[in-house]
């Protein structure tokens, strides 16, 4: 029997992260020069990636089970949080997604709502495939009905606030954690379906009467539509600042710490313009094949884990990390409409990053947890 320590990661995934951290902190220190507001932001992010570490390690130390278990208390003080915005929050960029803190910032609870999401729909999941051994076609529509209900109450409270990008997030967790489900597949199709009608009855009245749309569901989301649907020809500075940044930089870049072109949100949204800026081609790619290389780890350690509940959770993770690097880098060369949603374990934030460590902490869990199965 082999000696294995009773904590442990594979490296494949703890060295990719920690390279990530490295190359966060000093974009954020390189695109200092593009901020007026603070001179101390790459600090702060160290801080914020020290406080992380050790929160993933304390998730690994008490185990994902102790999650599952009370995972229904976790997803009720997140509905709770998601409330309070709504009703106590100080409006912030037209949004009330944040709770002010004196002396340490601001807090987004449905960052952590996206990691209790899924910790919620895999403890559901895996309750059902282990009450129903071959479920009914009934079975499954009750089931799938829990879902809904688990997921749209989050994302009516955080369509409000309002914050769109993170909605979408929560629905393509879903759909990647039922796909693993082992549900028929029929029952995608009739969801694509119902989804398909919608899509044109909604985008039917925006198109032929913009008072009716306005009078139907109101002026907020009209301008919502309306930027996700012309996010090409109304672009505005931030995409063509960024842009420009990242086509002059050729193949080597400007130089660390070198950005030519101012860019808005430089440290938050829109920092791979300026890692790209920096590095040019060839570090962009080895940045990209760098987030590839984590994401299939990530998978490969959910194909190995000899517990189903596992699977499901890091299907979610997995759909949620990849969908928020395609989105991120692809709005920023242009390819994506321009949502706010951040690159992980690269952008800037307190509430961001912490949530994504504790989403760390889950996967340490689960490669501590298969590496001393297969070591028994």
């Amino acid at each position: 029997m082999k000696n294995v320590s009773k904590y442990k990661v594979e490296k494949g995934i703890l060295i990719p992260l920690i390279i990530l951290a490295i190359i966060s902190i000093t974009t954020i220190y390189s695109a200092q020069q593009l901020l007026t507001d603070s001179n101390t932001l790459y600090l702060k992010q160290a801080m914020w990636f020290g406080i992380g570490f050790i929160l993933a390690y304390i998730v690994m130390y008490i185990g994902n089970d102790f999650l599952y278990k009370n995972v229904y208390i976790l997803y009720i003080i997140g509905i709770i949080s998601l409330i309070a915005l709504l009703l106590f929050a100080p409006t912030i960029n037209n949004a009330k997604a944040w709770f002010s803190i004196p002396g340490v910032g601001t807090i987004q609870p449905s960052e952590f709502m996206k990691i209790i999401l899924i910790l919620t729909l895999a403890r559901i999941i895996n309750d059902f495939n282990n009450k129903y051994d071959n479920p009914t076609i009934k079975d499954e529509f009750l089931f799938l009905i829990k879902v809904i209900i688990i997921v749209m109450i989050p994302s009516i409270l955080t369509f409000l606030q309002p914050d769109t990008g993170v909605v979408l997030i929560y629905l393509l967790i879903t759909i990647c954690m039922l796909f693993v489900s082992g549900i028929r597949y029929r029952w995608f199709l009739v969801a694509i379906g119902l989804i398909a009608l919608v899509l044109a009855i909604v985008l039917g009245i925006y198109f032929i009467n913009d008072d009716l749309f306005i009078k139907m569901f109101g002026s907020d989301f009209f301008y919502r539509i309306d930027r996700l649907l012309d996010w090409q020809h109304g672009s505005g500075m931030q995409l063509e600042n960024a842009m420009m940044a990242i086509g002059s930089a050729g193949l080597f870049g400007s130089g660390f710490g070198n950005t030519p072109i101012y860019i808005p949100e430089a440290h938050t949204d829109f920092i791979f313009s300026v890692f790209a800026s920096n590095y040019g081609l060839i570090g962009s790619l080895c940045l990209i094949g760098l987030l590839i290389y984590f994401d299939t780890k990530i998978i490969s350690l959910g194909i190995k884990s000899y517990n189903n509940i596992n699977k499901y959770t890091i299907a979610g993770i997995i759909g949620m990390l990849i969908y928020q690097q395609v989105q991120n880098i692809g709005m920023t060369l242009g390819l994506m409409p321009i949502t706010g949603i951040t690159l992980p374990f690269i952008s800037y934030g307190g509430s961001s990053l912490l949530s994504y460590m504790l989403m760390a902490g889950i996967i340490f869990s689960i490669s501590n947890e298969n590496l001393r199965f297969t070591n028994k």
